[in-house]
């Protein structure tokens, strides 16, 4: 099993009247030797002063001091063991050699035909009066957040490896870091606050917004321009999750492969409602553009199959377009996904 997943989620959550609380993610890889961290998000990084590169590929034993109770730490290996979920306050210590007091949520990760792939950890420090005032919703909140995390993470890999045909996650981190990073930013928007745990949707229009600007300053360059013209629009979150993940890859491929040996370029986004109630969501550029003899998605790609299973659940179609500079792919989405129940 490969030893690095970055840039999952970096998930600040709300408890007791919006008052933020930093919530520390933690992966781990059971196939490992010594189950070791494969992935901390910057919440992580903040509450425990250790930086990511110092974390990745050790076991979480080592923020483990000498006021740590033996009985919490047998309780999480028992859970690990058997692959439960267990939810445990336990001591720990930061790089500085604080202490502070963290409630934490272990679950394992299963796959499809419920084999082990890798272990989740939801992190609160726990503060003044969080341990007897509001564990209940401190416990929801993290139970929420971990469910949201398990289930999205899922989806990814379990899509990537439905589509490779492989038995283990492939190599590309550089591609799955940015699909989590995708999903990074829909946990940010749903906010996962007290008195919106329940909400079923998001804004649509902030959400493809952040995601473009977090592509374009990750994979452009100079000389290459975004326009985006994003409509604002409610959806359901499983919609969004499927729409950002396509935009990610259409997105990724247009600023990686449009404008090869070219000093200057524009990406155009757009998206907008469809008169009959669903959303159409375009990605445009004046670059080299597709080959015509190239059908895409391209399903020898890893992008182009995931791109189509992406499509096909949400029931959409994609279009690719040439135009006289560059090409342009049209994604439609119906009705039925995009409709909340009033």
């Amino acid at each position: 099993m490969p030893d690095t997943i970055e840039q999952l989620l970096d998930q600040d959550s709300a408890f007791d009247g919006y008052n933020r609380a930093q919530i520390a993610i933690v992966v781990t890889n059971p196939f490992l030797e010594d189950n070791p961290i494969v992935y901390v998000n910057d919440a992580f990084a903040r509450c425990t002063g250790y930086a990511r590169s110092s974390a990745i590929g050790r076991n979480c034993r080592f923020l483990q001091g000498e006021d740590t109770n033996k009985a919490d730490v047998d309780k999480l290996r028992h859970a690990i063991e058997n692959e439960q979920t267990v939810t445990v306050d336990i001591m720990n210590y930061r790089a500085s050699g604080e202490k502070y007091r963290n409630r934490l949520v272990v679950s394992p990760l299963h796959d499809d035909a419920g084999k082990l792939q890798y272990f989740i950890g939801i992190q609160k420090e726990l503060r003044n009066g969080d341990a007897d005032t509001s564990a209940e919703e401190i416990n929801a909140a993290l139970i929420e957040i971990q469910n949201r995390v398990a289930t999205d993470l899922s989806l990814v890999i379990g899509m990537i490896r439905q589509q490779s045909g492989a038995t283990s996650v492939p190599e590309d981190y550089a591609a799955l870091h940015r699909r989590i990073e995708t999903l990074q930013l829909l946990y940010e928007e749903m906010k996962l606050a007290d008195s919106q745990s329940n909400r079923d949707s998001i804004p649509m229009g902030s959400y493809l917004s952040r995601v473009a600007a977090a592509i374009a300053h990750t994979m452009g360059r100079p000389g290459v321009r975004m326009n985006l013209q994003i409509e604002p629009l409610e959806v359901p979150i499983e919609t969004a999750t499927r729409v950002g993940l396509v935009m990610s890859e259409v997105l990724t491929n247009a600023f990686q492969h449009a404008f090869d040996r070219m000093d200057s370029g524009l990406v155009e986004v757009s998206m907008s409602q469809l008169s009959a109630g669903g959303l159409r969501l375009v990605i445009s550029d004046d670059g080299v553009g597709v080959p015509k003899d190239m059908q895409w998605p391209d399903s020898r790609t890893m992008g182009g199959r995931i791109v189509s299973g992406l499509i096909e659940g949400l029931e959409g179609t994609l279009l690719l377009g040439r135009g006289a500079a560059g090409s342009f792919i049209t994604i439609d989405v119906p009705a039925g996904a995009t409709l909340l129940d009033e």
